[in-house]
């Protein structure tokens, strides 16, 4: 098999392969011991899915503007500021539906602004970003006054809520059916509209998409705020997992965002990345969560794997494209 096939090849089933191995880690874990037998269990399997549902929406966006050629790394400030928006307004009496959307425009306005800062002001979007993420995350502090907030309860716990007896028709909780079908909006827009066309033209080479009349702002003004947006229903989601809005959530979330993306084949240079990649690399990152905990290992451990991951998937992101070549 040539390089190029070889690359081809772990393009498209690198992400499936990825998510096979660290299944077998974890089953071997179980066979010598080391790992209880529960997580191979149906509430298991249903923990998994209510967590890859706040990564995944989240990192749907990312794939947007990672396969655009830029980041975004405010999207875990702008799921708390989401979390705590959807929780004031149902304490104040707003009703459920009308909560969901100032917690959604909540976070897609973050993105508007990033996005109008890099296309006018021509900042780097790295630069941007970082800087939203302590402006966003101040902001959401100072709405909560610092605390957790406790909103009444209403049907949005339950998007993310545990599924009870007689909810088993169901086979996962409607955040999870959430996550599948904003998956196959993106897919689409990506594969059968304009706007998608441009934003991997963009990501690939910039410069020609300009020459070729691509409207280069326009398209990275809309791929940041669909992107903040996205993180917007991935705060609403992580509401109803918390039951309050609480500023201080998602704090290193961008990580596994990003994370998911690059597991899936987006790659950080621009014009590469697939939804079914980005679903598989945060399905993933939930697996090694969940097999983690269940092991009882400490927080830092998960952190110094995940942080190994994004390492290793920018690495073989790097050989994929020499190989390539």
């Amino acid at each position: 098999m040539t390089k190029n096939k070889w690359a081809a090849f772990f393009n498209r089933f690198g992400p499936l392969l990825g998510l096979a191995v660290v299944y077998s880690i974890f089953v071997f874990m179980i066979i010598i011991g080391r790992l209880g037998g529960s997580f191979l269990s149906v509430d298991s399997f249903e923990n998994i899915a209510r967590q890859t549902a706040v990564v995944g929406i989240a990192a749907l966006g990312m794939t947007l503007v990672i396969i655009g050629g830029g980041i975004d790394l405010s999207v875990g400030s702008i799921v708390a500021l989401s979390s705590v928006v959807v929780a004031l307004r149902l304490e104040a009496g707003s009703a459920p539906v009308v909560a969901a959307f100032w917690g959604v425009m909540a976070g897609a306005s973050c993105g508007l602004i990033s996005g109008m800062i890099i296309t006018r002001l021509k900042v780097v979007s790295f630069i941007v970003t970082l800087g939203m993420l302590g402006l966003v995350r101040g902001v959401a502090k100072g709405l909560a006054h610092d605390q957790k907030i406790d909103a009444p309860i209403t049907w949005l716990n339950s998007l993310l809520a545990k599924l009870g007896p007689d909810q088993r028709w169901m086979l996962v909780p409607p955040g999870v059916w959430c996550l599948v079908f904003l998956a196959l909006l993106t897919a689409g827009i990506l594969r059968y509209t304009k706007f998608g066309r441009h934003t991997i033209a963009v990501g690939s080479n910039e410069e020609t998409a300009r020459l070729c009349g691509v409207p280069v702002e326009r398209v990275k003004l809309a791929m940041y705020t669909l992107c903040a947006g996205f993180a917007g229903i991935a705060g609403l989601m992580q509401f109803s997992r918390l039951t309050v809005g609480s500023p201080t959530a998602a704090l290193g979330l961008e990580l596994d965002v990003i994370a998911a993306v690059v597991i899936g084949g987006g790659s950080l240079s621009g014009g590469e990345g697939s939804v079914l990649g980005t679903i598989v690399g945060a399905l993933i990152m939930s697996v090694i969560k969940a097999g983690c905990i269940q092991m009882g290992l400490p927080t830092w451990v998960q952190q110094i794997v995940t942080g190994m991951i994004i390492v290793l998937a920018v690495t073989l992101d790097r050989l994929r494209h020499r190989w390539s070549e």
